[in-house]
């Protein structure tokens, strides 16, 4: 009785053996095709644009204060100085100026800060 218990799900078995090696295999209809030479490339990395990419984005957050300030700062002193050839005309902006400073360092803050969370903190994840 054992024997032809064994030997019928031997046979139900092979089916199924079958239909999985059938279904890891690669269909024969299909070519396949190598894309990319990943082999023979180099993949080793110098780290040098660890150092680069931090550093030109730490430049461009130190601009993004310097640019605007530069130029709002000028118009600030000129608006307080009362020889300038504006005259007192330049006093009724002085709120302007200020506004406009403060507006621009609240958003390269954000900006900045955006900045860091990508480009600092990834950075130092990709250490050997």
């Amino acid at each position: 009785m054992e024997e032809t218990t064994s030997t019928s799900n031997k046979a139900a078995m092979e089916p199924a053996k079958e239909q999985a090696k059938a279904s890891t295999e690669p269909t024969k209809a299909e070519p396949r095709r190598a894309y990319g030479t990943a082999k023979t490339e180099n993949l080793q990395d110098s780290g040098l644009w660890r150092i680069l990419l931090p550093g030109f984005v730490l430049i461009c957050c130190a601009l993004l204060f310097a640019i605007p300030l530069g130029i709002l700062v000028p118009l600030f002193l000129q608006s307080i100085d009362s020889t300038s050839p504006t005259g007192p005309h330049a006093l009724n902006l002085l709120w302007l100026w200020i506004s406009m400073a403060v507006v621009e360092i609240l958003v390269a803050i954000i900006v900045i800060q955006g900045f860091r969370k990508i480009f600092f903190t990834q950075a130092g994840n990709y250490r050997r």
